[in-house]
């Protein structure tokens, strides 16, 4: 970063591809999407951190990734770094593959590891005993998001009830925006979803992936009808008057929807969820010492500021992107220099603030998988 927005002395978060977290990946293969990377500073056989460097509390952070372009750990760097101004702590970032890994961390940590994790909101439901809920996440005010189920203007599918026979590409198996909410809104347009996402569905073919891959895939290929995503994913390639024929809660609530039809290409809107309570973070339930506290009040106390990076052209050096393309007109990009202005976009922190929350707030998401007959521990 370029300048020293919290202190002199703040430790800055490197970027390290291949470089945090190995320990927390063991047992993960075979699990797709994200990047994998290890870390030299894991204290235990788990992958959690547990000692201290020079003094220096270390706390892993299990970064949940949600779209397969998006580098997190770039994308966290603000945050990190605005806690390690304020406390004696070092945050070792370690991303995993996907969802279930995750919480297979999260179901590994022992007592005392100083494990946080940003997770879907399922992960309340799905390993309630082996969390607490840090705080629920929030984008410019909204504490609620949105599923969306969209195609392409010339599909020749109209409405969620063509889909049957069809191919839909979601997002991971257990997401509960790329996924679960979809595969609800599926079951009540009339379609036989089986069972879902632990088996196949009867009347279509699921094929999961990340919010982004669905989204490309259905693009890209003719026999995919359709593509179920989170809002921040296909909301800003759905013109704005499709959203308001369709849903005045997707109007009146979502942070997405101000960028809606603001990129290329244009898809058509199928179906929106109804709101879903924004992603938490979450904290090893068996880690007991006043850090924990201190490191959830900072956050929920935390300026603007630290959701917020230093500038976008900081976030293209991190990615090797020539930052000179963000000075320029976009009629003089050509199409790949324009994606990269895009990405560096998307590496902004997707979130503004974190607010008080608990088990209870993640209630929808426990009767979500009511409705669609899930068993939460089985995923």
């Amino acid at each position: 970063m370029s300048d020293n927005r919290w202190s002199t002395d703040r430790r800055t978060f490197i970027k390290t591809s291949g470089a945090v977290g190995v320990a927390g990946l063991a047992g993960c293969a075979g699990d797709d999407g994200g990047d994998d990377a290890g870390g030299d500073d894991a204290g235990g056989d788990d992958g959690t951190t547990t000692g201290e460097t020079d003094g220096v509390t270390e706390v892993t952070w299990v970064m949940n990734p949600a779209e397969e372009e998006i580098d997190i750990q770039v994308q966290y760097t603000p945050l990190f770094e605005y806690i390690e101004s304020e406390l004696d702590v070092e945050i070792v970032g370690q991303p995993t593959a996907d969802y279930s890994a995750t919480v297979a961390e999260l179901q590994r940590a022992e007592e005392d590891d100083r494990v946080l994790a940003d997770t879907s909101p399922g992960a309340v439901a799905q390993v309630p005993n082996e969390i607490d809920v840090t705080g629920m996440r929030v984008a410019f005010g909204a504490e609620q998001y949105f599923s969306l189920i969209t195609t392409t203007p010339d599909s020749g599918i109209e409405s969620l009830s063509d889909l049957e026979g069809e191919i839909v590409a979601s997002g991971a198996p257990t997401s509960v925006s790329g996924t679960l909410f979809p595969l609800l809104m599926l079951s009540n347009a009339g379609l036989d979803i089986g069972g879902a996402p632990g088996t196949s569905p009867e009347d279509f073919e699921l094929r999961t992936s990340d919010h982004t891959t669905a989204r490309e895939q259905m693009v890209a290929d003719d026999s995919i009808a359709a593509a179920a995503t989170g809002a921040f994913s296909t909301g800003p390639h759905v013109p704005a008057e499709q959203f308001q024929e369709m849903s005045q809660d997707y109007v009146d609530i979502s942070a997405e929807y101000p960028d809606a039809g603001s990129r290329e290409p244009e898809l058509q809107l199928l179906g929106v969820s109804d709101p879903i309570p924004r992603a938490p973070i979450v904290d090893n339930a068996a880690w007991n010492e006043p850090l924990k506290d201190d490191i959830r009040e900072t956050m929920i106390n935390a300026p603007d500021e630290a959701f917020q990076h230093d500038s976008q052209a900081d976030i293209a050096e991190a990615l090797n992107i020539d930052p000179a393309l963000l000075e320029m007109d976009e009629e003089e990009l050509s199409d790949a220099e324009r994606d990269d202005v895009e990405l560096v976009q998307d590496h902004e922190l997707w979130f503004s603030g974190v607010v008080e929350a608990s088990h209870e707030d993640y209630d929808p998401v426990v009767e979500l998988g009511q409705s669609l007959g899930l068993d939460w521990g089985d995923l």
